[in-house]
Formats: C-alpha cells, structure tokens, sequence
C-alpha cells in the first residue's frame, strides 16, 4: 500500500488537514505523558524485551528486521520468541500462531504467519502486547529475549531496547503528524530511541540527523515461480 501523496509535500491537502493533526499531536502527547509521570506502569515480562518500530504510518521493513535479529539471536545461543499485534485478525486475545493452516493470515494476520514459518522461534499475537507476552512466556519458558513487531507506541509493554526503522526513499515526508502528513509521533522522538535504522538508500537525508542511525539492505537469494 502506497503512501498518500500529500504526505510529501505540505501542499493544499496537508495543510487542509493540519488542524486535525494538531489535535492528533495533542492525543498522542497525552497519551505519551501519562505512560512516562507513572499515573500509568508498564508491564514487565521478566526478561529483555527489544522493540522494533517506527514513527511513521506505512511499511519501512520492520518484519524482515525482525526476522533477520530472532535467527541471529538464535544462532548466538538465545531463545527469542516474537509477540505482534496481529493486524487484519479479527481476534484480540493473546495466542499462538501456528506454522502451518488453513487461512491462519486472516485469524493472525499476515506477517506474523510469515514470521511464525521463518523464524523457527515461538510467536504469539494479541492486541495488548504485554498480555501476549506474558502468555508467550508461560507458554515457553525457555524464552530468554522477547521482539515485538512495531509497538514503539504501545508503552503498556516495558522495553529494553528500542529500534525505529525508517525508509530510505520515503524517509519522514513533509514531517507533520497523521493526517497532515505520515508522523504517528514526532521526529525529535528518533534522538530517543536506542538505534534508528534506515532501510534502503538514504535519499531523505535521515543518517546525518541522527548520529545513532545504521543502514540496512533486502537481497534476493531465490526466485520463486508464482504461476502454475
């Protein structure tokens, strides 16, 4: 799914929506400010917890990331398991996605299916992530690292480690909030988490703004035939 146009540029449209934005920044300022005063406390699940996301709407490469850190982390002796939001499911409870079945994309959605059949670790969905973590736990003891698939701004969940993915060519765009433009928090939020990684070439010009930021790149190593 492509980024809408307007999120580029601050022309007619994004400023049409900049009010809304406005009200949106204030939400989510809030919602950032009772998690961090302690009137709210975040769940710990009693073992590392790496959180890979980003601040912006839209796909930057996370799920590969994500897959790529629980088989290194395996291959170094630990014992990741993977918890997600499972979006597009129409459940909400915390459960297992299974490696294989019938139509399972539409009952965990899609990536952590596919992250269930790479990953060779446990993975679980569920729409609180602190929920579906604990129950991963239990579930599997053995777990020493949890990785959450996005859920930078989900702080019900304690982390560790915080990494925000960015693509490269789109980089943060005219840099106003939802709607306005492709922000779910703002860019001074990236000076904060532990590593940004940008995904591709850096067109946008994102890795001399942040000192803490790394480069990554998807190569094929197969091709696989789509039609019968």
């Amino acid at each position: 799914m492509s980024a809408p146009k307007h999120w580029n540029t601050r022309g007619p449209l994004a400023l049409l929506l900049l009010p809304v934005a406005v009200l949106y920044t204030a939400i989510a300022a809030l919602h950032r400010m009772v998690w961090h005063s302690g009137l709210l406390r975040a769940v710990h699940a009693d073992v590392p917890v790496i959180v890979v996301g980003n601040i912006t709407a839209g796909g930057t490469g996370k799920t590969p990331l994500v897959l790529w850190m629980a088989q290194f982390l395996t291959t170094h002796g630990r014992h990741p398991g993977i918890v997600s939001r499972g979006y597009g499911a129409v459940r909400r409870d915390p459960r297992a996605v299974p490696v294989t079945g019938i139509n399972i994309a539409g009952d965990y959605g899609d990536e952590p299916c596919l992250l269930a059949r790479r990953s060779g670790c446990p993975v679980w969905v569920g729409v609180d992530r602190a929920a579906t973590a604990r129950a991963l736990r239990i579930a599997h003891p053995e777990v020493d690292v949890i990785i959450s698939d996005d859920g930078l701004q989900h702080h019900r969940l304690a982390r560790d480690i915080e990494i925000a993915v960015i693509d490269g060519a789109r980089g943060l765009g005219n840099r106003w909030p939802l709607p306005a433009g492709p922000l779910r928090e703002p860019a001074s939020r990236l000076a904060s988490v532990d590593a940004v990684v940008v995904n591709g070439d850096d067109t946008s010009g994102i890795l001399p703004e942040f000192p803490q930021a790394m480069t990554m790149r998807f190569t094929g190593n197969e091709f696989r035939k789509l039609l019968n």
